[in-house]
């Protein structure tokens, strides 16, 4: 395993991320989330991302027992704030001091921890004042149950508002928490060279594209069983942009160029992603314990820019690159 600093602070983190949204508490059973969980740590993978909204907090509990005995000190431990949890009473959402303030003290018990290394706003709150939500987090760092902050899919003009307050306010925004694949480069244009000016990483989610870039879905054929695609319970609709004819032909052109790297096809995504310099690590789910162990493999490949070049022309117009996709895949309102 390799590691990678976390903007520029200090903190390393495993450039594998073990994640557990849309499997814990909810996909998979507990006993396969804690075996999923103990290859990640066998494997070598520090870093552990998950969220309160995540089964309506069920994940973090199922995260906290699976973890529970191993050597705190040895991990970075990640959570957020931000989406509807609990009843979903009018404040139980958002960025307000109040909710932030109830979360973190939810998240630290479910999670078994007296800190978390890293807490993030799951998405930016357009009505709550930034001022209000940097103060809760600088008073959150200070009290020491959190270490560093970040947010997740913030556009390049609120990454650097939010990243002038913190420094006003005496800490760190390190990270932002984008979706980032081959096939979803929004974050290129605006949001890389913001974040690489600012000294901020960034921490991406389905480098596998929710399954679709391991090949597994081919046009025509009948939809593997068990696979996300066939989940009731939010994968299917989660997945549903992806699976035209268009994109999963264009994939299918993606296995010769993995082939002659020795890559599976979940290597040869997991391993594109983490080229990019500005990518500290990259999320990758389980809902079975060898799969942690094929991501994993994606670690330290160095892919050459002729097999970069192939993939960018197997995939060619399918790759979605709009940088204003990132501000209108967030809520434009605080949700309930």
């Amino acid at each position: 395993m390799r590691f990678r600093y976390l903007g520029d602070s200090g903190l390393k983190v495993s450039e594998i991320c073990y994640g557990n949204w849309l499997t814990h508490g909810s996909q998979v059973e507990n006993e396969t989330a804690t075996r999923c969980v103990r290859a990640a740590l066998d494997a070598g993978i520090t870093s552990f991302d998950t969220a309160d909204v995540y089964a309506n907090t069920a994940a973090e509990s199922v995260l906290g027992a699976a973890l529970k005995g191993h050597r705190r000190e040895s991990l970075e431990i990640f959570t957020k704030v931000y989406w509807p949890t609990g009843p979903r009473g009018h404040n139980d959402t958002g960025l307000s001091r109040k909710h932030i303030m109830e979360s973190i003290n939810g998240s630290l018990t479910r999670l078994g921890t007296d800190y978390v290394d890293l807490y993030q706003a799951h998405r930016y709150d357009t009505e709550t004042p930034l001022e209000e939500t940097m103060q809760a987090f600088a008073d959150i760092v200070r009290a020491g149950k959190a270490l560093y902050i970040g947010v997740s899919e913030w556009s390049a003009d609120q990454l650097r508002a939010g990243h002038a307050l913190a420094k006003q306010l005496g800490f760190q925004l390190v990270s932002n928490q984008p979706q980032y694949s081959m096939l979803w480069r929004v974050i290129e244009a605006e949001v890389v060279p913001t974040s690489k000016e600012l000294g901020i990483s960034q921490i991406v989610w389905s480098p596998v594209a929710q399954g679709v870039l391991t090949g597994k879905y081919v046009p025509g054929a009948p939809l593997p069983e068990g696979s996300r695609a066939t989940d009731d319970k939010g994968g299917a609709q989660m997945i549903q942009r992806l699976m035209g004819d268009d994109v999963l032909t264009r994939v299918q052109n993606l296995k010769p160029i993995a082939a002659d790297l020795g890559l599976s096809m979940a290597q040869l995504a997991v391993a594109w992603v983490l080229q990019n310099e500005n990518v500290a690590c990259a999320i990758i789910g389980a809902s079975r314990p060898e799969q942690v162990a094929e991501n994993v493999a994606a670690s330290g490949v160095q892919i050459g820019a002729d097999a970069m070049a192939a993939i960018d022309e197997a995939l060619g117009d399918v790759v979605v690159r709009d940088p204003r996709m990132t501000k209108a895949n967030s809520p434009q309102a605080r949700p309930v």
